[in-house]
């Protein structure tokens, strides 16, 4: 049988006092309601001997604070995602937070029942990943007065703190990139989505193509866990576009599927094509040759994010006014996209 949990009138009434004062005790305010001393100390003894330890959820409904912080990510087992929850975590817990987090696959159902659930835990506050359309349930949480700071991507329509990086700018310094090493025929392999880091990182490489009087060749791929599913589409791709020399992936995700399906189909980089990937990674540095990436700065994404909170949790009043945080990247230059061949 499961031992019983201790509770307040458990020890009341094995030390023959009332609840009202272990309540008291157990929440720092003997002094304030004149509680003695020898008292004080009686349950403290008797808390320790039993090993008691308060309902968390009972005392975040007494105080209105739990000191724990839901985040809301794509995927925790994406490196990119995953570095971020830890650095944000050992940040929270320095300052008393815990995180409790999940991943949503971009499942906007999922996302819904994940802020629900969260509400229910009585978190302080929120940092999230928004897929598309949960603007309902972000305006919903504004107006519990629940601070909301969401990176990686925003919702144009909900005005909430978020953490970005120039997506827009990034793609489009890639693409220089590859067209001033001599490539002509440049490709962007990416989930496809509305999401608005994916639509300024296709705006920037089209950007880029269209000063340069070139033609833009985007290969759109489903959003999807199963990454072995993409392997045809993209091996489709590259067998049906013979003339493409360089390829801009939009993810990690894309990449690592890529460059599969590359070295099963025999192309070699950067001889055939070259390739650039957001999102850097040390597997990167490995591969042979090692891959060009446009590095975000994680360490910095994940200090934004959770010092923005922090303020806004201190933040009583509802003084600060919601920012906009955009950080640039690092294009990191490796062997993946040396200059093509016959260029000077």
């Amino acid at each position: 049988m499961a031992k019983k949990r201790l509770s307040i009138v458990d020890i009341a009434e094995k030390l023959n006092i009332s609840k009202t004062s272990v309540s008291f005790i157990m929440n720092g305010r003997a002094q304030e309601k004149r509680i003695s001393p020898e008292l004080v100390e009686r349950v403290m003894k008797h808390v320790k001997e039993v090993g008691y330890k308060p309902n968390s959820l009972a005392k975040s409904l007494r105080t209105g604070k739990s000191n724990i912080i839901g985040l809301i990510v794509e995927d925790i087992s994406d490196p990119f995602f995953g570095a971020i929850a830890r650095l944000i975590e050992d940040k929270a817990y320095k300052n008393g937070y815990k995180i409790i987090y999940c991943s949503t696959y971009n499942d906007t159902q999922k996302t819904k029942e994940m802020i629900d659930m969260f509400r229910d835990r009585h978190v302080d506050g929120y940092i999230i990943v928004p897929p598309e359309g949960i603007e309902d349930e972000i305006k919903q949480l504004q107006d519990d007065n629940m601070p909301v700071i969401m990176f990686d991507r925003y919702l144009p329509l909900i005005d909430t703190d978020y953490v970005i990086v120039n997506n827009q700018f990034s793609a489009y310094n890639a693409t220089q990139h590859l067209i001033g090493q001599g490539y002509k025929n440049i490709a962007l392999i990416s989930f496809f989505t509305n999401q608005t880091q994916m639509l300024d990182r296709i705006k920037g490489y089209k950007m880029a193509l269209k000063e340069n009087n070139l033609k833009p060749c985007i290969k759109e791929l489903p959003y999807t866990q199963n990454t072995k599913s993409l392997v045809e589409p993209v091996t489709s791709f590259l067998k049906s576009k013979k003339n493409v020399d360089a390829i801009l992936f939009g993810t990690n995700r894309d990449a690592t599927t890529g460059l599969k399906v590359m070295s099963s189909l025999g192309i070699r980089i950067p001889e055939d094509i070259a390739v650039v990937t957001f999102d850097d990674s040390d597997a990167y540095e490995l591969h042979t040759p090692q891959i060009t990436t446009i590095a975000q700065p994680v360490e910095e994404i994940a200090e934004s994010v959770i010092s923005t909170l922090l303020a806004k949790l201190k933040d009583v009043d509802k003084n600060i006014k919601n920012q906009s945080i955009i950080l640039h990247t690092e294009l990191i230059i490796r062997g993946s996209s040396t200059a093509k061949s016959g260029k000077a």
